[in-house]
């Protein structure tokens, strides 16, 4: 540093007790010759959240957008890369959005999707890429846009309309996600759900219950909620190497 630029470091760095972490990114702002080292050169930021202000004036971003101590750095990282891209991160440059949900709108952005159906901090960042891929492929997405179901559920629901499958048969916010999943596997290979589509069956036991059908299997043997779905695979694949023992000597 040269010695105007060491009077300028002395004088911000006199003002608070900061850590050598904050004192090198102010340092580094200062050598690079930033105009507004001052912005960050608070104790509020600590030296993550700094080097992201500093990284924004180095490219003559407008860093008022996230130069806050409230946001993370790594909210901070996700606005300044979008800034550079020069989007519109008036929708999500907000406290209320982490990053992830930040870049579930971004992403919703770029493909110039209906991105204000999502961009609610309602929503989780996985729900959010639900939403988005509904919204990608056309889907009609306000029938499993509810905030009482979780993201994996919404997923069933989203790969079940993509694939044309009657999502009415498990559309019950009663099912888990993977209840949903064994259901919508059943559907897609045609096997009769209505045997283990039972609440009673939590979804390790439909797997098996399910798994039996698609290979054949007299699965009235093992179809009780009360047998443990550990149990029920044993059965299953006993059934089976008895099929294949019967296929091979007749």
């Amino acid at each position: 540093m040269n010695k105007e630029q060491e009077n300028l470091y002395n004088e911000l760095v006199s003002k608070y007790d900061f850590n050598e972490s904050q004192l090198s990114q102010i340092r580094m702002g200062i050598i690079s010759n930033l105009s507004n080292v001052s912005i960050y050169a608070k104790p509020e930021f600590d030296y993550k959240q700094m080097t992201e202000i500093r990284l924004g004036l180095g490219d003559n971003l407008d860093v008022s957008w996230y130069a806050k101590p409230e946001f993370g750095w790594l909210e901070m990282k996700e606005i300044r890369k979008n800034l550079i891209c020069n989007k519109d991160i008036s929708i999500f440059a907000k406290l209320e959005f982490n990053h992830l949900q930040m870049d579930e709108i971004s992403r919703g952005l770029d493909k110039n999707l209906n991105v204000s159906v999502y961009a609610k901090p309602e929503y989780n960042w996985q729900q959010m890429q639900e939403i988005r891929k509904g919204l990608l492929n056309s889907l009609d997405v306000s029938i499993y846009v509810k905030f009482n179901f979780d993201w994996r559920q919404m997923q069933e629901i989203r790969l079940g309309l993509q694939d044309n499958i009657d999502i009415s048969k498990y559309y019950n916010i009663e099912y888990t996600g993977t209840q949903m999943y064994e259901i919508r596997k059943g559907l897609e290979y045609n096997v009769d759900i209505d045997l283990y589509k039972s609440f009673e069956f939590e979804s390790l036991q439909m797997r098996q219950i399910r798994l039996g059908l698609q290979r054949g299997i007299d699965v009235s043997i093992y179809l009780n909620p009360s047998i443990k779905w550990g149990e029920m695979e044993r059965i299953r694949l006993k059934l089976e190497r008895k099929i294949k023992w019967t296929k091979n000597n007749n």
